[in-house]
């Protein structure tokens, strides 16, 4: 179990809290484009420059439908009774 960490942070007025709400709101802005920008190069498919890198994904592309598909196929086989209703 994680420890519950108690804010460091005292305000005495308004303005050191509106300070710190800055610095919270920059910060998340900062952590959002990266996080865009880690999504965009792990999901975005990226266009092949030529026919050697096309058939490459090609070949990487298939091979994983193919072992998702055989995942899916060896849960359905052995765990099948937990994803059909039961009549009653």
């Amino acid at each position: 179990m994680l420890p519950v960490r108690k804010p460091d942070n005292v305000f005495n007025d308004l303005e050191q809290l509106q300070q710190r709400k800055e610095q919270l709101a920059s910060q998340l802005q900062q952590d959002n484009q990266q996080f865009t920008t880690l999504w965009h190069d792990t999901f975005v498919a990226k266009s092949a420059s030529n026919k050697v890198e096309w058939a490459s994904s090609l070949l990487s592309n298939s091979l994983t439908a193919i072992d998702a598909f055989l995942l899916v196929r060896k849960l359905f086989k052995n765990h099948g009774s937990l994803f059909r209703h039961s009549r009653k």
